[in-house]
């Protein structure tokens, strides 16, 4: 294993893996065989990653997290506590589906919240941002916000996860960075300052106020 890998010692790691450097393991993890992290990384209490799996760079997975096999995971994806991935739509005990897993994709920037659920099959797109609990069943455009049982978009969020409003120039600008977004067509939402695959500047990279602060009930 890397030696710039921190792994707890009742972590269990399988080899062979890949593992980047400054990724840190905690308690009670369970990596599989083959399964490629990236660097960067943390892996929460009592995660398990499935063997085969692959994780980006500088991914962040809460407590109690199974990523099971046919998911993949790209950079800076945030899993909170408990959400749950799902590999068949139609589990049975008495049938064997193990070479029929579904592929769910996680795309870059993604947010799942706490005790989310993910059924098997859909594409998380990019800096989009589930809400606890939601239980989402389709494809999720980049940037959504989408809250709910079923789950349903309420609207977009910006790259620092901030519910974004139309300005009068028909331009939305994320009210903690000021990076603009526009919506090219209608259900497309992209940035126009940055590119949705380059990594956050420093200077945007630390967050300046609680969420409240630029969200408060009207």
């Amino acid at each position: 294993m890397n030696p710039d890998v921190y792994a707890h010692p009742t972590a269990v790691i399988d080899d062979p893996c890949e593992i980047g450097a400054g990724t840190k393991i905690w308690h009670f993890v369970h990596v599989g065989e083959h399964a490629t992290i990236g660097r960067q990384c943390v892996l929460g209490q009592n995660v398990m990653i499935a063997p085969g799996v692959r994780v980006g760079h500088n991914v962040k997975i809460q407590n109690n997290v199974a990523v099971y096999s046919g998911v993949e995971v790209e950079d800076d994806v945030f899993l909170g506590p408990s959400c749950v991935l799902t590999n068949v739509s139609n589990p049975r005990s008495q049938v064997v589906r193990r070479g029929l897993y579904e592929r769910t994709l996680i795309r870059r920037g993604a947010t799942v919240g706490a005790n989310a659920t993910i059924v098997c099959g859909v594409t998380l797109g990019r800096y989009c941002l589930i809400g606890a609990g939601a239980v989402v069943t389709h494809d999720v455009p980049d940037y959504a916000l989408i809250t709910g049982v079923p789950g349903r978009q309420r609207g977009w969020v910006s790259r620092h996860g901030h519910p974004l409003r139309k300005g009068a120039n028909g331009v939305f600008t994320c009210p903690e960075s000021g990076l603009r977004y526009e919506e090219p067509t209608p259900g497309r939402l992209r940035c126009l300052d940055l590119d949705e695959e380059a990594p956050l500047p420093a200077e945007w990279a630390t967050g300046r106020q609680a969420y409240r602060h630029f969200n408060r009930p009207r």
